[in-house]
């Protein structure tokens, strides 16, 4: 070993310095909340159908609603990511647990669109102030992209959850549960550190641990979080259409739900390929062509929905999208010494989630039909990755005109 990779692993050992955020009780409220915050997201396809058809509300008004509410949620990320190191994070996370359990309690008693789409933007809102707070958290230890590995085999878990019990559940108690979700929180905030930690350099993930000098262009953080919206319009649009694009093709209600269930358990094996592929070739080539992946699964649809390619869509879907977050969540951790952009990743994601429902339902709206709503997600992919393809150029680059630097990992 070089003189030179000596130096770089010694500054790296002397600045990996615990602190609050690294005790087990910081990362158990940290995956909690972020698992409440990001609940809409995981039963989006039950909760579409449930509005469909519990209040009425037409293909385009389930896409707005949709929208509103996961929108609601990068907006309240951005606000976690403005105040989280100016003000105490309980106190934030309180103001947040309190307005999301009221939102949600206050649309049990309502059943008209616009009331719905107010108080579901409202819910996303306070949602999205935890669950910001909940990534920047994660995003605070030693070791951020093994918390968020951890974070997104929970997600997969409760997703499989939700898809079970949602369906039973009548649209009041499923407002309820999630008002419910939120309460524990409270009783835990003491385990939530209430102030940033400063911590210059954290050991990083062997696939990028050569960038972690402050020779990063800042555009690229800022390349990665544009990327990672574009995905969650792909997403955002899928998620929320898949099941009713199913009723629209006539295909059998149980079965579909029966598939719903399995596909969220099979996401568990996409977190564990995801991080062994991640271990051996890194971040960056995988992600690339995982996105192109993610895109053909989308495209098969185009054409129209029958069980096999819904199965092998909906099966592929789920597995390359746990892919997709493990690479993306490592990216942005890994370039990250603040934790500023780590807690706009659910801003990203969100951004993506109110543009994907939105556009789809534009589409349907025009007469367009399922068929333009999978090219949407498609082409949302597709886009990602020319912007991905251009933030590691950049890195590359970085790496290579670093002169003690050896060749970029990535």
């Amino acid at each position: 070993m070089s003189d030179t990779s000596a130096t770089d692993q010694g500054d790296l050992a002397a600045h990996s310095v615990k602190t609050d955020f690294d005790a087990p009780a910081s990362l158990a409220i940290g995956l909690y909340m972020a698992i409440v915050g990001y609940s809409v997201l995981a039963g989006i396809p039950v909760i579409s159908s449930a509005w469909a058809s519990l209040l009425g509300f037409s293909e385009v008004q389930v896409g707005r609603v949709a929208g509103a509410d996961l929108g609601g949620l990068s907006c309240g990320a951005i606000i976690a990511a403005v105040l989280v190191s100016r003000i105490n994070r309980r106190l934030l996370v309180a103001c947040g647990v309190l307005g999301a359990i009221v939102a949600n309690v206050l649309c049990i008693s309502v059943d008209s669109y616009t009331q719905t789409l107010a108080l579901r933007f409202a819910a996303g809102i306070a949602s999205g102030v935890v669950t910001g707070v909940a990534v920047a958290t994660l995003g605070a230890r030693l070791n951020p992209a093994r918390a968020f590995n951890y974070l997104l085999f929970s997600f997969a878990f409760v997703q499989a959850g939700e898809m079970a019990l949602l369906p039973r559940l009548s649209m009041s108690e499923i407002y309820g549960l999630f008002a419910l979700s939120y309460v524990p929180i409270l009783p835990f905030l003491l385990w939530l550190p209430s102030r940033p930690t400063s911590v210059e350099h954290r050991p990083r993930d062997s696939a990028l641990s050569k960038l972690s000098i402050k020779r990063v262009p800042s555009s690229v953080p800022w390349l990665c979080l544009l990327a990672m919206a574009l995905t969650y319009i792909n997403i955002g649009a899928y998620w929320t259409y898949i099941e009713l694009a199913t009723v629209d093709a006539a295909l059998d209600s149980s079965w579909v739900s029966q598939v719903l269930i399995w596909v969220s358990f099979f996401s568990v094996a996409g977190c564990l390929f995801a991080t062994l592929i991640s271990d051996r070739f890194g971040i960056a080539r995988p992600l690339l062509l995982t996105l192109i992946l993610h895109a053909a699964t989308a495209f098969m649809l185009v054409s129209g929905i029958d069980p096999p390619r819904f199965l092998i869509s909906l099966y592929a879907f789920n597995f390359l999208w746990i892919f997709v977050d493990v690479y993306q969540m490592g990216s942005v951790a890994n370039l990250d010494d603040t934790g500023r952009y780590a807690s706009l990743m659910p801003a990203a994601q969100g951004l993506g989630q109110i543009v994907g429902p939105n556009l789809a339902a534009s589409l349907l709206g025009y007469g367009a039909g399922y068929g333009a709503v999978f090219a949407l997600c498609g082409t949302a992919s597709l886009a990602a990755f020319g912007i991905y393809a251009i933030a590691y150029y950049k890195l590359r680059q970085a790496a290579q005109g670093a002169e003690h630097l050896g060749p970029a990992t990535v």
